[in-house]
């Protein structure tokens, strides 16, 4: 009896770390399953918004590939009007969305590059799922309102050697962070054609 009562002992302490490893490649697959998701709701955005642009003659726009490429989500060209827009897209599920100084600059930098083009502009691209995800007590909530989308002019940043973040609010207010500060930055819409 003895025996089988240690050999149980052993068998259970052996299941233990099982057990661990099982909730940390849990924890794991949550976290890669969520950063997917994120990723896709971005991809998904950068897409529609390129074959919208594509769909008004005689625009032409195009995904770059955004962050892992060091370039702007979307570029897109008015050759008869001669525009050029360096365009960084946000979508998500939260009350705020931010655009990191270092994407900002990246879409200067591109457009920098297009001076034959008589207006260009850095665009940040603001997409507000119609899910708003809050935590209560603990666990996500997903409540539903309107979808907004908002679409700024982001140019006078242009001669600025340090960029801010940039802040877009649910209702569309901006805002720039700077060393932690948050303050109004009022940016321009940007009608776009479609």
């Amino acid at each position: 009896m003895q025996d089988i009562l240690v050999y149980q002992a052993q068998t259970y302490q052996t299941m233990i770390p099982g057990k661990k490893k099982t909730i940390q490649e849990d924890v794991e697959q949550f976290y890669t399953k969520l950063n997917r998701i994120r990723r896709n709701r971005g991809y998904s955005f950068e897409h529609v918004l390129v074959q919208k642009l594509n769909g008004y003659n005689p625009w032409r726009a195009r995904r770059l590939g955004g962050s892992s490429a060091n370039l702007p989500d979307i570029i897109a060209v008015n050759n008869k009007e001669s525009i050029f827009l360096s365009i960084e897209a946000k979508s998500g599920t939260a009350d705020s969305l931010y655009v990191p100084s270092d994407q900002i600059q990246r879409c200067f930098q591109i457009r920098d590059m297009f001076r034959v083009y008589k207006t260009a502009h850095v665009v940040l691209a603001f997409k507000f799922m119609q899910k708003r995800r809050i935590r209560e007590e603990g666990k996500t909530v997903y409540i539903h309102r309107k979808l907004q989308e908002y679409y700024k002019i982001a140019d006078k940043y242009s001669r600025m050697k340090e960029l801010p973040v940039i802040k877009c609010t649910y209702d569309g207010s901006t805002y720039e962070i700077r060393n932690s500060e948050t303050r109004k930055c009022n940016l321009k819409n940007y009608i776009m054609p479609f």
